[in-house]
């Protein structure tokens, strides 16, 4: 299980409370949770990437492990904290303005 921390409006969003966990098939990547969370969670499609190309959205950034992973490609593996289920993949909504 990978445990995802969504951002205060995506939990709102999605009606849950805390962190969430999915269940990811096979390696895991950005892609594969994404895939699981959306699927889990199908009112977050098209909130945290778009639904045709599928590419982040400019003020949506992934980070794990003290590191941000939002250039990364989405199918790069997760850092191994993160696959194990150990440290969380957290989905921040980047600030912008002044």
């Amino acid at each position: 299980m990978i445990r995802v921390i969504l951002p205060a409006h995506l939990r709102t969003l999605a009606r849950v409370n805390g962190e969430v966990k999915v269940e990811v098939k096979g390696k895991a990547t950005q892609r594969a949770v994404l895939d699981a969370l959306e699927t889990s969670y199908p009112a977050l499609r098209g909130t945290i990437r778009d639904q045709v190309t599928l590419e982040r959205r400019a003020f949506v950034r992934f980070f794990a492990c003290e590191q941000d992973l939002s250039q990364d490609s989405p199918d790069e593996p997760l850092p191994g904290p993160v696959a194990a289920g150990t440290e969380p993949f957290m989905i921040v909504g980047a600030m912008a303005g002044g």
